[in-house]
Order: C-alpha cells, then sequence, then structure tokens
C-alpha cells in the first residue's frame, strides 16, 4: 500500500525533519536516507519500521538544522604562532624589529586566529536532544503513514470483496452450467444407444455403469466446494489483525488452478464463456492483491 507523511519537531535550537514514503512491493524494503551524523540513528529507526510495516518499499529521509543562535568558539593555531613567536625572537636578535607581538597584530596574520560556530557534536547535550527528538518525530511519521495505509486498505478491502462476490457468482453459475451439462450428456448418450442395433446394445446395467461413469468425469463438486472454501478463507484472511497479503495472493493461484479444472470439465454450452470471465476476474484481483499488506 502506499502512504506520505512528514514531520518535523523542533528543541533547545535543534530541529529535525522526517519524510516517509512508502510504495507497494511484493516484501518490505527500506532505504534510509540520513545525514553522516545521524548514522547511528539508522540502526534504531529501521527497527521502528519493521514493527509497523510488513510489505512495501519504505523510503525514509532525516535531517537536522539548527534554529538557534550557535555557539561559536576561538580556536588558535598555537603551531603557526610558536613558528611566529621564533621567527620573531630571531628577527629581534638581528635587530630588524622591537617589542612584541600585541593582541592586534594576532588576529591580523591570516588563519592564526579562527572563530567559527561549534558543531553539534561538540555542544554537551545537544546529541542527546537530536537522538530524542529522531524518535519521536519517526514514531510520528510512521504513525501517520500508517493511518494513510490503513485508510487506503478500506477501499482496497471494499474493492476486492465486490469482485470476490463477482467470483461466487461465476462459481454458482459454472456448478449449474456443469449439472445442467451433466444432465444434457447423460441423455444424448442413452439416446445414441437407444438409436442402436439390438445386438449392439450390450448389458443394459453394464451399459448404464459406463455411462454414470462418463458423465462424472464432468462433475465438478469437488472444484466447487474448494474454491468456496477459498472464498470464505479470503475473507477470515482479510477481516484478521494479521498482514496478510502474501496469502491472499497464494490464494488467488489457488482459485484460478480450481477455475482452469473447472473449464477443462464442464460439458455446458456457456462453460467457457463463464471461465473466461471468472480468469479475467481473478487476474484483475491479483493485481489489486499486489497492494494489500
Amino acid at each position: 500500500m502506499t502512504g506520505f507523511a512528514a514531520v518535523s519537531k523542533e528543541d533547545a535550537g535543534e530541529k529535525v525533519n522526517v519524510t516517509v514514503k512508502s510504495v507497494n512491493h511484493r516484501f518490505l524494503d527500506v532505504a534510509i536516507k540520513a545525514p553522516q551524523a545521524l548514522g547511528a540513528a539508522e540502526q534504531r529507526v529501521r527497527p521502528l519500521i519493521q514493527q509497523r510495516v510488513s510489505r512495501g518499499r519504505v523510503e525514509l529521509s532525516l535531517s537536522t538544522e539548527t534554529t538557534g543562535t550557535p555557539e561559536r568558539e576561538v580556536v588558535i593555531d598555537h603551531a603557526l604562532l610558536e613558528q611566529l613567536a621564533v621567527a620573531l625572537d630571531d628577527a629581534r636578535a638581528r635587530g630588524l624589529v622591537t617589542g612584541g607581538l600585541t593582541a592586534s597584530d594576532l588576529f591580523r596574520i591570516p588563519q592564526l586566529v579562527d572563530v567559527r560556530a561549534r558543531s553539534a557534536a561538540d555542544v554537551p547535550g545537544t546529541s542527546e536532544v537530536v537522538a530524542a527528538l529522531v524518535d519521536l518525530v519517526v514514531a510520528e511519521a510512521l504513525d501517520a503513514l500508517v493511518v494513510m495505509r490503513e485508510t487506503e486498505g478500506r477501499y482496497l478491502a471494499a474493492d476486492l470483496e465486490a469482485k470476490l462476490t463477482t467470483i461466487a457468482g461465476f462459481v454458482d453459475a459454472l456448478e449449474r452450467e456443469a449439472r445442467d451439462g451433466q444432465a444434457q450428456l447423460e441423455t444424448r448418450l442413452r439416446e445414441r444407444l437407444a438409436d442402436l442395433p439390438a445386438d449392439l446394445r450390450g448389458d443394459p446395467a453394464a451399459v448404464g455403469q459406463e455411462i454414470v461413469r462418463f458423465v462424472a468425469r464432468s462433475d465438478v463438486d469437488e472444484e466447487v466446494v474448494r474454491m468456496r472454501g477459498h472464498l470464505e478463507h479470503w475473507r477470515a484472511l482479510a477481516t484478521g489483525p494479521e498482514p496478510c497479503g502474501r496469502k491472499l495472493d497464494f490464494l488467488v493461484q489457488e482459485m484460478n488452478r480450481e477455475i482452469n479444472t473447472m473449464g477443462s470439465k464442464v460439458e455446458g454450452p456457456h462453460g467457457t464463456e463463464i471461465v473466461i470471465a471468472a480468469k479475467a476476474e481473478l487476474e484483475r484481483i491479483r493485481e489489486q492483491v499486489q497492494n494489500v499488506e
């Protein structure tokens, strides 16, 4: 099933944004995109997704930003400063300069003093704030995603139920067609035997048994019972609490097999037409089931 959710939360000058979407897939395929600073969060996020979603391709994107005034730090290149001091002492010993370095001198020397924003990893407590925000935002985004998928699932369930009702009607029609065809077949066989010369008719009892055996080849009672069992099993799975997409996919294959068997047995003039319509409806069901979790 498809779904989409986007959630953002802010705390202590840190903001976490999460976007999650899901599309149809035969199995569960999770893709997480996050900055390197949140690499450790993937180990916590992936199990959360697996707990809430069992089928589909889920793509989750994480990002962070600092909304408050960043803390700054002053960084002095002490190695460069020591080299400058040595060079200045040498120049002073040669009488080239007098006096020492002043604070203003330090700030005028390129790359000696750097005033920059502190990274979140260097600010005490920031990593904990971001980690807590990630867990909270991901949980809310998954809740919204599941709600959207459940809404779609209700429409899918209604559509599939209507298609199942259509299939049940085809099964009833095939059952009637098979029985009518059996009766017509038996009548034709008896009429042809009655037209034979008396010396070729054989033992009436034995001939009657052979007619019954021949007509029984067109019996579809077993297939009809199994088809109705599959339909009931489908409804039990669809209304149950567990994910059932793969099981429904298997049931569609079984129902298609039963329809094919009935099509090879039914003798009625409209049997082929009903089987073709039933197989077309089953194909529509099979395509729709790919969207079911």
